[in-house]
């Protein structure tokens, strides 16, 4: 039976810019969740991946795969490491849409934190390794590579709070009382220590591709988010984890990390405090307080569009589900913060 090919045109484009030596290809949808289609093409000496722009009309700087393609760019031969990337296409003729390609890195992507299956040792020895990443990433010369435009410097917490906040308000699904607290504690309580680097936006294990028998990371993924930013909103989201319960989505708290041989998150801070010489503890509870917020506000609005049937995920109702627990752990850090700091 012969599969239907869903971009006629872009085996021979391929050929046409010498990446591949035929314009027989196979082309497969990756999977992930991610909002920017993403296919596997298999060549006959080579495998790529593609991500391209939706279809429809796109709100404004949504889905802009350009800065994708450019910070993965800008990072090769950088300590961050990242697939190799080759062609942005603007032209929708091929694809429908524009697109980039880069190498597919064949490799491990871990979901749970607990890392289920695993020996202590190399539980210990990932976790170690994701903390390298991260410090390499906050350490970026921005100047250097080319990015120092990448984002607005300063103010990232404040535009950030504003943003959801405003998301939050638009949406026509109710706003919980712990929500309306927030939007109103947070932006009157943001420490004044600033800084701006190259961060992530969404650096979590699933979004990492680990070398297939190494604790090695071999490629960070879906730079979607990416933007010049606060590192330490950037790292306390990484840390989220530790505070979430593995029964309301993927974390690790209350389950024993000791015997995992699973850093602390005391452990794991230090650790990104020796690689970076950054100070990290001071403000910790408003930096968990905001982050817990956030996704609260991305929880909300995949419960919106559930409502509003624009979902295309088939459990947008049940992760629609976990804003307003997200919020009370986002309290909780600042009731804490507001306790044990701003007094």
């Amino acid at each position: 039976m012969n599969t239907i090919q869903p971009f006629p045109e872009l085996g021979q484009f391929l050929v046409d810019q010498g990446l591949t030596r035929s314009a027989h290809i196979n082309v497969e949808p990756l999977s992930g969740g991610q909002s920017n289609p993403t296919f596997r093409i298999d060549c006959a000496d080579k495998q790529f991946v593609l991500r391209k722009q939706p279809q429809g009309t796109l709100l404004k700087s949504a889905h802009a795969i350009d800065r994708e393609f450019r910070v993965i760019t800008a990072l090769h031969n950088s300590d961050v490491p990242v697939p190799r990337t080759y062609e942005y296409v603007h032209d929708n003729s091929i694809t429908g849409t524009p697109f980039y390609l880069m190498d597919y890195v064949e490799g491990r992507i871990l979901m749970a934190p607990s890392l289920p299956g695993m020996l202590a040792g190399e539980r210990r020895a990932i976790y170690t390794e994701m903390n390298r990443v991260i410090a390499a990433l906050h350490s970026v010369d921005v100047s250097a590579v080319g990015l120092d435009d990448f984002g607005r410097p300063g103010n990232y917490f404040a535009r950030q709070i504003k943003r959801w906040s405003m998301q939050c308000k638009a949406a026509t699904l109710p706003v919980s009382a712990t929500m309306q607290r927030l939007m109103e504690w947070l932006p009157q309580n943001i420490p004044s220590v600033e800084e701006t680097t190259l961060v992530h936006g969404d650096f979590r294990m699933d979004n990492l591709i680990f070398h297939p028998t190494q604790p090695r990371v071999i490629a960070v993924i879906d730079w979607e988010l990416s933007t010049l930013g606060h590192p330490l909103a950037d790292f306390s989201y990484h840390c989220m984890s530790w505070h979430v319960p593995p029964s309301l989505w993927r974390g690790t708290a209350g389950l024993n990390l000791a015997y995992l041989e699973i850093h602390s998150e005391a452990e794991y801070i230090d650790l990104y405090e020796s690689a970076t010489g950054r100070e990290v503890k001071e403000h910790w509870d408003f930096y968990m307080a905001y982050n817990f917020f956030r996704m609260a506000a991305i929880f909300h609005g995949i419960a919106q569009r559930s409502l509003d049937g624009n979902s295309a995920s088939t459990d947008a109702v049940e992760t629609g589900k976990k804003a307003e627990p997200f919020a009370e752990l986002a309290w909780h850090f600042a009731h804490r913060y507001a306790t044990n700091f701003c007094q």
